[in-house]
């Protein structure tokens, strides 16, 4: 009876805060970003109210902007989504369309104070979207530490191992067919994209 009873617990028990590990590395500098000319990953994700969103049906209205953060908590990545707010009128011109997705979970999403019916914040909780653009990499012990409780999201590897995993912060801008057409990832994450270059780099994947 004890055992049904631990195997009914386990059955019911969330999995939210344990990814499908298929694609982390152990160091930012290791990730290996999908290239331009490539497809884009087409997997469904959750917005700030829960719901979700298909990413393909997405790429397909307009050229899509993808930016891909740490998370709220990291003031180089607010600064960023900040900086891109300041052309958004010129992408908006352009058809350009902008998402930026991160491991924050909708809830945490909510809390952002960008509001823009241009612009979607998606959650990917469970990094399969960072995992699939070759982005994903763990912490080492040291950082995990010092950001597990900040962060409050737990990801666990192959080895049943409880570790912390983050994207490199990058940019994508993909076409209506949903191929991606230009990418900057970068492993030193205070280092961001200026946003003159991501606004010609839109600017000519949307005149395609």
């Amino acid at each position: 009876m004890q055992i049904l009873l631990f195997i009914l617990l386990l059955v019911m028990l969330p999995s939210a805060s344990a990814a499908t590990v298929t694609n982390i590395t152990n160091s930012p500098n290791t990730v290996a970003p999908l290239l331009p000319g490539l497809d884009a990953p087409k997997l469904t994700l959750k917005n700030s109210q829960g719901k979700s969103v298909e990413l393909a049906q997405l790429y397909k209205n307009k050229t899509t902007l993808v930016v891909v953060y740490r998370g709220g908590w990291c003031p180089y990545c607010v600064r960023q989504l900040n900086g891109i707010q300041k052309i958004e009128a010129q992408l908006t011109k352009l058809d350009v369309q902008i998402v930026a997705i991160s491991p924050d979970s909708p809830k945490e999403l909510a809390k952002s104070t960008i509001e823009s019916p241009n612009y979607m914040l998606l959650s990917d909780d469970q990094l399969a979207y960072s995992q699939a653009l070759g982005l994903a990499y763990y912490l080492d012990d040291k950082t995990a530490t010092a950001y597990r409780n900040k962060l409050g999201v737990n990801f666990v590897d192959l080895n049943g191992k409880d570790r912390v995993a983050l994207p490199v912060p990058a940019v994508f801008v993909i076409d209506k067919e949903g191929l991606i057409q230009f990418q900057y990832a970068n492993p030193n994450y205070k280092v961001r994209l200026d946003e003159q270059v991501l606004l010609a780099a839109a600017k000519a994947a949307s005149a395609l």
